[in-house]
């Protein structure tokens, strides 16, 4: 992967639905630092983050399948967001599909590219 990808997969990540906005504020920041000094510190900070929040399939199950995933989405919606995650648990997926996550993903798959 070339990091102009890697660079596209940062925009998608910004673009995300499901991006937190410290993140989405944090890739934006890296956006922007791109042939500057400060883009080298800002790489190892994004990488940092995303290890933290790409979410394990197995912790995603356990959350939509929780009292608190319940009460932030709903009874009918974790139930649905439960049963999708279980299916990709079930066609072999160990990570969190949602968009950030995905996007996500491939960076970390890359990182060497932006390290």
């Amino acid at each position: 992967m070339t990091k102009e990808e890697i660079k596209t997969k940062v925009q998608d990540l910004v673009k995300a639905p499901s991006c937190y906005a410290g993140l989405k504020a944090l890739a934006e920041e890296w956006l922007k630092a791109e042939g500057t000094a400060a883009e080298k510190a800002l790489s190892v900070k994004l990488v940092a983050e995303l290890e933290a929040d790409v979410q394990p399939i197995d912790e995603v199950i356990a959350f939509f399948g929780s009292a608190e995933g319940k009460k932030i989405f709903g009874d009918e919606k974790a139930a649905g967001m439960l049963k999708h995650f279980e299916e990709v648990k079930a066609a072999g997926g160990r990570w969190c599909d949602c968009p950030a996550c995905a996007a996500g993903r491939v960076i970390l798959d890359n990182k060497d590219v932006i390290l």
